[in-house]
């Protein structure tokens, strides 16, 4: 119950995506890596699928993660490029959303759904990121700053599943479905405007 408390209280302070064009310097390797680390929603959907890759184990703790790596960086070339997806901020907290029931239900996601899941909604966090790169900035180098934000967030929901276990034991996964349902309120939050 501790973690689930101090994991509150940080989704609290946290402050909401600015996914819009032109708020903030977004420019070069550092600003690309605070853009996801910047979000309650990013951060919320990067962290939970860390978590679902390490609850669902074996491959999943690595195909997962990858997954969502790998289609967000497809969706921020399509972003950078100027190419239209609507409802981008609703398929964000969509994603918080969905991933959060994943959790809710344990370990019994099967591989394929997950790695479709994570994929996804991935395209809609790169479009996002991408969209959000001024003209001026190095593409290359705000792409990997967002894309090494990504994997440190999708590391620190795996750290977190493994400190879970650690410290709950025989509790961690009613504790890891508990928590997979408060994320889904979060995103439901964030999608109704609430947060």
């Amino acid at each position: 119950m501790r973690f689930l408390s101090v994991f509150t209280i940080a989704l609290l302070v946290t402050s909401a995506a600015e996914a819009h064009t032109g708020i903030g310097a977004a420019s070069g390797l550092a600003h690309g890596f605070l853009h996801p680390v910047g979000g309650l929603d990013h951060i919320l959907a990067m962290v939970g699928v860390g978590l679902l890759g390490f609850v669902i184990g074996g491959r999943a703790f690595w195909l997962v993660p990858a997954a969502f790596v790998v289609m967000m960086a497809l969706g921020g070339v399509l972003g950078l490029a100027g190419a239209g997806l609507p409802f981008v901020e609703a398929g964000i907290a969509l994603s918080v959303i969905v991933i959060g029931a994943a959790l809710a239900f344990g370990s019994g996601v099967p591989l394929a759904l997950a790695m479709a899941l994570a994929g996804g909604f991935a395209v809609f966090h790169g479009h996002a990121h991408g969209a959000e790169m001024p003209l001026a900035a190095s593409g290359l180098a705000y792409g990997f700053g967002f894309l090494a934000a990504t994997a440190l967030l999708h590391a620190a929901g795996a750290g977190a599943g493994y400190a879970l276990g650690k410290l709950a034991g025989a509790a961690a996964p009613r504790a890891t479905r508990l928590g997979g349902a408060m994320l889904s309120l979060f995103g439901l939050a964030i999608l109704t405007g609430v947060l």
